[in-house]
């Protein structure tokens, strides 16, 4: 019986020793474009954005490191993943409660802002059109300085909120309504 209890012990070290050095290497790797979220209930509906953060480093962005009219993942790493928890409009149009992969085709003077049903993809690299449930066009603005790739969900009633994109001086927003009956 000692011979047991001695052996699982052994083991149980050996566990926690490779646990605790696999959580130490991890440690040691800072993403880049570390992961961000943001969530905001708006009516009874909770909206959620997962993205990528990049960072601007003295780099050209916008027709640069984000090219103009090629698909972008509007973040870092995996494709930035936004969350209806209800039917929603976008800008007027209707979208069906669920997340979706959110990517944009920036350009000088609009955007195409597109809504995919793949969820989970890393980059656009995969990316497919026909997989798209929303796309709308929008206005970019000029905004202030911002370092790191933000979304923000600002509420502008109990039924509507805008979400913008906000990188390098430029903002990118678009509405969404939400049913509150």
């Amino acid at each position: 019986m000692y011979r047991i209890l001695t052996f699982a012990g052994f083991i149980f070290l050996i566990i926690l020793f490779a646990a605790k050095s696999n959580i130490a290497q991890n440690k040691d790797k800072v993403r880049i474009s570390p992961k961000a979220e943001v969530m905001q209930v708006v009516g009874f509906t909770e909206v959620k954005i997962e993205y990528g953060s990049p960072g601007v480093k003295g780099r050209k962005i916008w027709d640069g490191l984000v090219p103009y009219n090629k698909v972008w993942r509007a973040g870092a790493n995996e494709a930035t993943k936004i969350t209806f928890a209800d039917d929603v409009k976008i800008n007027g149009k209707k979208l069906k409660a669920g997340s979706y992969s959110f990517f944009a085709i920036p350009s000088k003077d609009k955007w195409i802002l597109i809504f995919n049903k793949v969820a989970d993809q890393w980059g656009a690299f995969e990316y497919n059109e026909s997989e798209d449930a929303l796309r709308i066009e929008v206005t970019p603005e000029k905004g202030c300085w911002q370092e790191w790739l933000k979304y923000m969900i600002d509420k502008k009633s109990n039924s509507t909120a805008v979400v913008t994109l906000q990188w390098e001086k430029l903002k990118v927003p678009f509405m969404v309504e939400v049913k509150i009956d």
